[in-house]
């Protein structure tokens, strides 16, 4: 049993070591600054942190295990951590841009999306943590101490990618249980990660889709939940020339259709309904700003007596497409679940600095956008390069006629180095099911008889 678990974890080092070189993750850390002048390497330490949860132990335990004179010193995971001036930011959109480059490869037809979600960070233990604020938690539907990490995420429907997130405090300086430092360097990113948590949810959306497009990622479409779907907001992304697709509820807001400010209630009392599927009909609106939208009706499979709306600003949309992509949504739910189950998220660090918030976040990041690389690498057929799009090629340019000529060749040949009497067999059988056939499939084998 010790052999197999020394064998299973050595097995992971080197898988993880592989994946660190295939994705250049060395490189990726000094573009962001994130560098050490002497001693150990920011490599070896980052790598350090990231394999603890795949080691099963915290750094505590580490350094009190038989592998602690290979380590670091105790305080040098600490430093690095609380270091302010790292871009973890860029470190993030650098590593996740790569991948998004290379599973573009493998996917060109698929709709890719941003897909925008919040979660809230519990710490109610916490007394003197900086920025630490009494929030609002949607799950518990009660009001918790912590933080309220927004996040942004990339997926082709196949794999997701976490590429950023802002971890928000609260806006209002008497929900605020610490403030942050007083003697920051105004010039470095933590202070700027800090200024950030300072500000509105919509307006940190804006910033953080802006930042992605700045960098390189691009998308057809960002969904989103309720939450979201005010019209300002929306007017503000479809500014950045990508469409939004979102769920509606029933609240104060009111659309413009044919003249009438009206509820969603009451649009959905003049929509055309077809009961008998779970699309129940779509109508078309604007907002008090003048945007058109789409919103579709679905039913809620929770409760047939129920319905769910969908918006989309891109009115060419299918009722159906709408649905499908948004359903893509669900991706960035089970990414919050596997963070904070499985990779520690919020749990193994319980620093008082906002840094260490930051950049142990981004270290649970870099754990699933590694794990997705090497679930896409082992799981994809199409990673196996120009194997598979010659494969396609092929398959894609033989018709029906040929697919079939090329079947019954392969049969003829089988048969040849069978028995006489077998063959006869086979053959008499192959007969009664061609003539059990649709015509136009009889007519594409008119020189079987011929053959046999």
């Amino acid at each position: 049993m010790i052999l197999h678990n020394s064998l299973s974890e050595k097995n992971e080092q080197q898988s993880f070591s592989r994946s660190f070189s295939q994705l250049k993750v060395n490189q990726h850390l000094r573009s962001a600054g994130i560098k050490k002048a002497f001693g150990c390497s920011a490599k070896d330490v980052f790598q350090i942190i990231f394999q603890l949860v795949f080691l099963g132990k915290n750094w505590f335990r580490l350094l009190n295990s038989d592998r602690k004179n290979d380590l670091p010193g105790k305080d040098t995971v600490y430093r690095f951590l609380n270091y302010g001036r790292y871009a973890w930011r860029k470190f993030l959109h650098s590593i996740s841009l790569s991948m998004v480059q290379s599973f573009d490869k493998l996917t060109s037809s698929r709709v890719k999306v941003f897909i925008v979600d919040d979660s809230f960070l519990q710490r109610n233990r916490s007394k003197k943590a900086e920025l630490l604020a009494r929030l609002y938690d949607h799950a518990s539907h009660r009001f918790m101490k912590g933080y309220n990490m927004l996040t942004l995420g990339w997926s082709d429907g196949f794999s997701f990618l976490p590429i950023d997130f802002t971890m928000l405090s609260s806006a209002k300086q008497s929900n605020r249980l610490c403030e942050m430092k007083e003697d920051l360097d105004k010039r470095t990113h933590g202070y700027k990660r800090r200024q950030e948590a300072l500000t509105k949810k919509p307006d940190a959306l804006v910033q953080m889709v802006t930042n992605a497009l700045n960098t390189g990622f691009s998308a057809d479409y960002i969904l989103m939940d309720s939450w979201f779907t005010q019209a300002p907001l929306l007017r503000k992304l479809v500014e950045k020339e990508v469409h939004v697709i979102g769920m509606v509820k029933e609240l104060k807001q009111r659309y413009l259709y044919k003249g009438q400010k009206l509820s969603l209630q009451e649009l959905f009392d003049k929509t055309p309904k077809n009961r008998k599927v779970s699309i129940i009909g779509s109508i078309l609106v604007q907002t008090s700003c003048g945007l058109p939208l789409k919103i579709v009706f679905v039913q809620n499979r929770n409760n047939r007596r129920e319905w769910l709306a969908i918006l989309s600003t891109d009115i060419g949309l299918e009722d159906s497409e709408i649905v499908r992509i948004y359903g893509m949504r669900w991706s960035i739910e089970t990414f919050f679940k596997f963070a904070k189950s499985y990779l520690k998220l919020g749990t193994e660090f319980q620093g008082r600095s906002f840094d260490m918030l930051i950049s142990h976040t981004s270290i649970v990041f870099t754990r699933y956008l590694i794990l997705e690389w090497e679930r896409r690498n082992n799981c994809d057929d199409r990673t196996f390069g120009g194997l598979f799009y010659l494969f396609c090629d092929e398959v894609r340019d033989m018709d029906l006629k040929t697919a079939l000529q090329h079947l019954m060749v392969f049969i003829l040949t089988i048969l040849d180095k069978r028995p006489k009497n077998e063959k006869t067999t086979i053959l008499c059988q192959l007969n009664n099911w061609i003539s059990c056939l649709p015509n136009y499939i009889k007519d594409l084998l008119v020189n079987w008889s011929c053959e046999s």
